[in-house]
C-alpha cells in the first residue's frame, strides 16, 4: 500500500476555499473564523516544518486544533452557536508511565470542547472517563502500520483495495482486505479469522470469502490468504449487495459506506473495545498529537528522552509520525471540510 499525498495541493485547496467558504461558513462570524483559523493552521504547519521533534508536536497539534475551528464553522450540522469551540475537550495523564501507556480521556458528549464537538460532526465516538491507552490510538493511524510501539498484538486499519472492483454488474461486492497480521494468517482457521474480525464489524458482516480446498471441505474450508513478502497478507472478502445485482458505481458506494476515507484510500478501521464505533482518522490523529504535545509541553525532560535515538526505542517511530503529520494532515483537513460542509 502506497499513500500518495500532496500537502501543498491540499493547502492550495484550503486557501482557494477562503474567498467563498463552504457550508455554513459563508457569512458573519463563521466566515471570519473559517478564514482566520485556516490561516493560523497553515502558519503553524509551516513553522512545524522548520523545527525538530523537540517542539514539532506543539505546532502541529495547535495547527490541527485551529483547523478544527474551521471544520466546525463550515459544518452544516452545527447550528446556532454550537460551532464555537471552547477548551480542548480531551485530557492526557499517566506521563509517569511508559510512553505507550499514557492515558487519554474525553469530555462528555454534548459539551463544547473542540475534540468532542468535532467528533460529533464526524460521527466519531468519545469515551469520557474510561481511559484509552496512547498505543491503542497510535495503532489506529494507517501511517503507523510498520511502526509499532511495543510487541503486543495490534489492531490496525485494514486497507480496502477498491481499485479491484470490476466494471461488470454483480450481486457481490468483492475486494481484497489487506494488512491482515501474521498471527491470523499463521493460525489459518476460520475461527481465528472470525475472532480477529470482531474488532471490524463491517468486515465481520461479510457474505463469504475466498477459501482453499473448497470442494472437499465445503463450509469448513479455511481462508485462502495471499501473503506479503514483508509480513502480513490479504484476503478477498465478499459482501452481498442489498438490491441484488449492482453496478460498479453502486458497489463502490456500498464500500464507502462501510469504510473511512484516508488521503484518497478506503480503510476498515477497528473499533476499540471501550468504544461503540470506529474513530474518524482525523480524531485519531487529534488524540495522538494532543498526547505528544502535552508531554512535550509539561514534561520536557521525559519528551526529550523519548525522542532520543540513543536512548529510546520510540524515537524513530515518533520522528516518522511527526514527519507524516506535516503531509497527511493537510489532506485530511481539506477532505474533512468537504465532508462536513455538504
Amino acid at each position: 500500500m502506497y499513500l500518495d499525498v500532496d500537502a501543498d495541493g491540499a493547502w492550495e485547496r484550503l486557501r482557494a476555499s477562503r474567498w467563498n467558504p463552504p457550508g455554513r461558513a459563508g457569512s458573519g462570524s463563521r466566515r471570519k473564523t473559517y478564514a482566520a483559523a485556516l490561516e493560523q493552521a497553515e502558519q503553524m504547519f509551516r513553522a512545524a516544518k522548520a523545527v525538530g521533534p523537540a517542539t514539532r508536536p506543539l505546532q502541529v497539534f495547535y495547527g490541527l486544533s485551529q483547523a478544527g475551528r474551521a471544520i466546525a464553522a463550515a459544518a452544516v450540522t452545527l447550528g446556532g452557536e454550537d460551532w464555537r469551540l471552547v477548551t480542548h475537550g480531551i485530557k492526557a495523564s499517566g506521563f509517569d508511565k511508559p510512553f505507550p501507556d499514557i492515558e487519554l480521556r474525553t469530555d462528555a458528549p454534548g459539551t463544547h470542547g473542540s475534540f468532542v464537538r468535532v467528533s460529533q460532526v464526524l460521527d466519531s465516538p468519545v469515551w469520557e472517563k474510561d481511559p484509552v491507552r496512547l498505543e491503542a490510538l497510535w495503532d489506529l493511524l494507517p501511517v503507523n502500520l510498520t511502526y509499532p510501539l511495543t510487541n503486543r498484538e495490534r489492531t490496525t486499519p485494514l486497507f480496502a483495495a477498491a481499485s479491484s472492483i470490476h466494471d461488470e454488474d454483480h450481486s457481490l461486492l468483492s475486494v481484497p482486505v489487506c494488512d491482515i497480521p501474521d498471527r491470523v494468517i499463521d493460525a489459518g482457521t476460520r475461527e481465528a479469522l472470525a475472532d480477529f474480525l470482531t474488532a471490524y464489524p463491517a468486515v465481520a458482516q461479510h457474505d463469504s470469502y475466498v477459501t482453499i480446498r473448497t470442494l472437499s471441505l465445503g463450509p469448513a474450508a479455511p481462508p485462502d490468504y495471499t501473503r506479503y513478502d514483508h509480513g502480513g497478507g490479504e484476503l478477498v472478502v465478499n459482501w452481498a449487495m442489498p438490491q441484488g445485482s449492482a453496478t460498479a458505481a453502486e458497489r463502490r458506494k456500498h464500500l464507502r459506506a462501510m469504510t473511512r476515507g484516508y488521503v484518497g484510500l478506503r480503510f476498515f478501521l477497528p473499533v476499540l473495545s471501550s468504544l461503540k464505533r470506529e474513530l474518524h482518522p482525523l480524531m485519531a490523529w487529534w488524540a495522538v498529537l494532543y498526547a505528544l504535545s502535552m508531554l512535550a509541553r509539561y514534561e520536557p525532560a521525559s519528551w526529550v528522552t523519548n525522542i532520543s535515538v540513543d536512548n529510546s526505542e520510540h524515537a524513530v517511530p515518533i520522528e516518522r509520525l511527526l514527519e507524516r503529520a506535516l503531509t497527511h494532515l493537510p489532506v485530511l483537513i481539506a477532505d474533512t471540510i468537504a465532508e462536513v460542509s455538504t
